[in-house]
């Protein structure tokens, strides 16, 4: 059956005028071309939608069953134009994001902000380690990543959007918890928790240490920023974390940052996204909201809570 959007567009004039001559006004066509549409439609319908009784037009039982479909078909392309409206401006949608572990508790709260904002869109949010989260861009499968150091790929296009220093923790009974300006060289006798192969911060931290001439002692490989600071507290050794993973063992005073000689490193956080990937208006608003409103959160948020 093929029946229009102008068809019923006409239908709807004349069936609610009870007017050829009023719906042809309303829609600026000719008289005629009322008279065709609705020919047309009768004829695709198999059934005549209008009668004349006397001077007057009717609408037929055909017709007034047909009032309340046009009716609903309307008010689905109303929704959808509004719907795609919302789309295209960034106010509606899902927006797909994907960050490592060591990002999870800051990306969690710009987001959270970013909702406050744009209250008709939904997301999604894997956190998951570095290696999936690479996975995951390679296959096309999240919009957006926020992540300390992105992969070195031409398929990959990224921007730095805010500073994001490592530190070195230890549980607060440790005997360097107190002790001001720690020279490097003494931490050749600590031992320390290191996350798995493959981790930002943990080759962040091994080409520091190199470089400065010192050799750890590690004791475990642990496979997310959680387990470090859990292992950390307990006393089973010192950890290099990202220091906006450690908000809440600050506040509580589980875990305290060291006074180390070339601490903090600074690395950045960045977004990362595919150079072939048509982002979606919402990932676009998103993006912009980051690039903009990341650092004064942030610093807002750590002051508020500290």
């Amino acid at each position: 059956m093929n029946i229009t959007m102008r068809q019923l567009q006409v239908f709807q004039a004349v069936a609610k005028h009870l007017s050829y001559t009023r719906a042809s006004e309303i829609l600026y066509l000719t008289q005629p071309a009322v008279s065709m549409q609705i020919r047309q439609l009768e004829e695709t319908l198999g059934l005549p939608l209008f009668e004349k009784i006397g001077k007057r037009v009717q609408l037929t039982g055909a017709g007034r069953s047909l009032v309340g479909y046009s009716q609903r078909i309307a008010e689905q392309l109303e929704e959808m134009r509004d719907l795609f409206t919302a789309l295209r401006s960034g106010e509606a949608g899902t927006l797909r994001l994907a960050v490592p572990s060591t990002a999870n508790a800051f990306a969690t709260l710009l987001l959270a902000r970013f909702c406050r904002s744009h209250p008709g869109i939904n997301f999604t949010i894997d956190v998951a380690n570095r290696r999936r989260v690479v996975e995951q861009l390679a296959n096309n499968d999240t919009d957006l990543v926020i992540m300390g150091k992105p992969p070195d790929e031409p398929y990959l296009l990224r921007e730095r959007f805010m500073n994001n220093p490592l530190v070195l923790i230890a549980a607060p009974d440790h005997p360097l918890a107190q002790c001001h300006g720690i020279p490097l060289r003494d931490l050749s006798k600590e031992v320390f928790l290191i996350r798995e192969q493959g981790s930002g911060t943990r080759t962040a931290m091994e080409r520091f240490f190199t470089a400065q001439g010192v050799t750890l002692k590690t004791r475990m490989e642990l496979s997310s920023n959680e387990a470090i600071r859990q292992a950390v507290a307990v006393g089973l050794g010192l950890g290099v974390v990202s220091l906006h993973t450690l908000e809440l063992e600050l506040q509580v005073g589980r875990l305290v940052i060291l006074d180390v000689e070339g601490f903090p490193l600074i690395r950045h956080w960045y977004l990362v996204w595919r150079r072939d990937k048509w982002l979606p208006p919402v990932a676009e608003a998103f993006s912009r909201f980051v690039l903009a409103e990341a650092k004064t959160i942030w610093d807002l948020h750590w002051a508020n809570h500290h």
